[in-house]
């Protein structure tokens, strides 16, 4: 988990989301872990951003909220699972890896201290 001294918890969140690419998906805890928050904090602040919420999704790639996203997800190309109630994470989950890479330099190009575990 990345610890952060931004000004406010819903920027981390709102910048982290930001960086999940068009077509991929992350989960509430992935976002938690880059921005140093729990998932339901990451899930109550997602609510008062304009960041691209539906690419946010549970563990498990369910979305509470399915039938808002998937107008997005038509567009970005992410398929709904069999069970209609997701998508795979396997297939649609962003690079965890290069995502709290690029959130890393774009904390830091705003003045953030933000350090790794």
């Amino acid at each position: 988990m990345m610890t952060s001294s931004a000004p406010d918890p819903r920027d981390r969140v709102a910048l982290a989301v930001g960086l999940v690419p068009r077509g991929r998906v992350a989960a509430y805890g992935d976002i938690g872990a880059i921005v140093g928050l729990g998932p339901r904090h990451v899930g109550a602040l997602l609510r008062d951003t304009e960041a691209p919420w539906w690419r946010i999704v549970g563990h498990d790639g369910r979305s509470a909220v399915l039938d808002a996203a998937l107008p997005h997800w038509r567009d970005e190309g992410i398929e709904v699972r069999p069970d209609g109630r997701g998508c795979r994470m396997a297939r649609f989950r962003a690079d965890l890896t290069e995502l709290a890479t690029e959130y890393f330099l774009a904390a830091a190009q705003r003045g953030w201290v933000v350090s790794e575990p």
